[in-house]
């Protein structure tokens, strides 16, 4: 079985990256800075994207795929968004090999095979959605236009880390066109909704709702609308944005449409997203020294049953019970796997369910058969307890939805006990450095002191709350006057 891991207290870095490994999530691949997602990692993707879908589905978004490829003159169109991503392109600029004349048995490049328009490797749609929406987009019946695209993007990254940074990844992004300013703000309110939703029904995350400044915004936006996680090392993470993008896109591709009243407009822009990070986001908050812990709603076994036997004989007996359980929790709802492999002992099956993050472990043998019980062993409080197989189901089902509340209330209490006040620049640095968190400080709403609290401490602004009460006060860093306090922290 797999080795013990480095504990969390001893280096946080090098214990997430052994369990994403050892918890066969995902590994590295054969191309530098680009992973390979195993099948357990898979199967927790696919769930949290299954609820995803619907939750889009339901407010009227339909999916759609469009090229992995973006021609170089439409990506620069919309100058802001093109300067942002310029230094992450990995970009093609040749369409064929051949045999290379010098060395038999390899190829090479075919010089006489250049293109005439290098092509960009999508780090994200909006450039070559546009240009379609142009064809798409005529009269105000033809919106508002909400599409939705499950894809994979490159941002050429040169220090990765699985699931949280890699240079290919896998998304959603969504794309819409509105006839006004105010259905488009609207529209990127509600997605930024439904991620937290999401993020804290399903992930068992607590997260913050707030809006980026003007030097963090998505480039190209009027505005971004973000969630905002801490992570148990004290370090934010951002799992969602959503972009109200006015009319930036809409003008750079000539994007127009005939009003009710017969006028000629631009249309008015969304787009928002979350990736394979939230993989990341979900190990970081929930897991601890022993491995992984996963909430019920987005585990891919949220029961595993291992029969504990001397012989076939007792392994039938135990067998014939153990189709039973497994139909009544699946007419529950509720994923279960039953662990009969006969290449490993027990005591491995536990080993590794609990390194999976199986929520809820259950132990049956020939002696519990006798008495009519089973053993409970729970994932996210390491607790076992003997009940009887009269009311074993009811008992699951409620511990289903009792493990998915400790988890997310644990999470919230570590949150809330880690966003501190403070109103002097040395106590946010103490702060910082001893307690970590986030820290709500007051900023004069320049982006020189934003850049230079970050050199001096790392720390960056997460957000500023959509929440809570907004103040006057005096900036942390400058002693100018301040419209608000804003969340600082150190961040992935």
């Amino acid at each position: 079985m797999s080795k013990k891991l480095t504990s969390r207290a001893e280096n946080y870095s090098k214990w997430y990256n052994e369990l994403v490994v050892e918890a066969d999530l995902a590994e590295n691949s054969a191309v530098r800075g680009c992973m390979v997602i195993k099948p357990y990692g898979f199967a927790i993707w696919e769930k949290m994207q299954a609820e995803l879908d619907r939750m889009f589905k339901e407010t009227g978004h339909q999916n759609a795929y469009f090229p992995l490829f973006v021609p170089k003159s439409l990506f620069e169109a919309e100058e802001k968004n093109a300067e942002g991503f310029a230094k992450e392109c990995a970009v093609v600029t040749h369409y064929r090999l051949q045999n290379d004349p010098d060395n038999p048995g390899k190829l090479r490049v075919d010089p006489n095979a250049k293109l005439e328009e290098e092509l960009v490797v999508r780090p994200t749609s909006e450039a070559i959605i546009w240009n379609t929406y142009k064809g798409w987009i005529q009269s105000y019946r033809d919106l508002p236009l909400l599409i939705n695209q499950w894809a994979n993007v490159v941002r050429w990254e040169m220090r990765t880390r699985l699931f949280l940074r890699t240079a290919e990844f896998l998304w959603q992004e969504g794309h819409t066109a509105h006839a006004t300013k105010a259905e488009a703000i609207t529209e990127a309110e509600l997605m930024n909704n439904i991620y937290a939703t999401f993020a804290e029904n399903f992930m068992a995350i607590p997260v913050i709702q707030g809006l980026k400044t003007e030097s963090e915004r998505f480039a190209g936006a009027d505005e971004t609308y973000c969630i905002e996680a801490l992570m148990q090392d004290g370090k934010a993470l951002q799992a969602g944005t959503s972009h109200f993008l006015g009319q930036n896109f809409a003008k750079a591709f000539d994007v127009k449409f005939t009003s009710k009243e017969g006028k000629q407009d631009y249309v008015w822009a969304t787009s928002w997203g979350v990736s394979t990070r939230l993989m990341g986001a979900l190990i970081m908050t929930h897991s601890d020294d022993h491995g992984l812990v996963l909430p019920p709603n987005l585990a891919p076994n949220q029961v595993v049953i291992v029969p504990i036997y001397k012989n076939d004989e007792q392994l039938d007996a135990i067998t014939e019970v153990v189709n039973g359980i497994m139909k009544d929790l699946r007419a529950k709802n509720i994923s279960v796997k039953y662990d009969n492999r006969d290449t490993y002992r027990p005591g491995a099956k536990f080993a590794q369910h609990e390194l999976q993050g199986v929520p809820l472990r259950i132990a049956i043998g020939s002696r519990d058969l006798e008495n009519g019980t089973v053993e409970l062993a729970r994932r996210d409080t390491l607790t076992k307890e003997v009940v009887a197989l009269d009311g074993l189901i009811d008992k699951v089902e409620g511990l289903m939805t009792e493990i998915q509340d400790t988890l997310f209330n644990k999470a919230k209490n570590y949150r809330d006990n880690h966003i501190t006040e403070v109103d002097t620049f040395e106590e946010f640095k103490k702060v910082l450095e001893e307690k970590g968190g986030f820290i709500s400080a007051h900023w004069d709403g320049t982006a020189e002191t934003e850049e230079k609290i970050k050199e001096i401490t790392k720390a960056t602004i997460r957000c500023m709350p959509l929440e809570g009460k907004i103040e006057k006060g005096i900036c942390v860093l400058t002693g100018r006057e301040s419209a608000r306090r804003v969340l600082f922290a150190k961040a992935y």
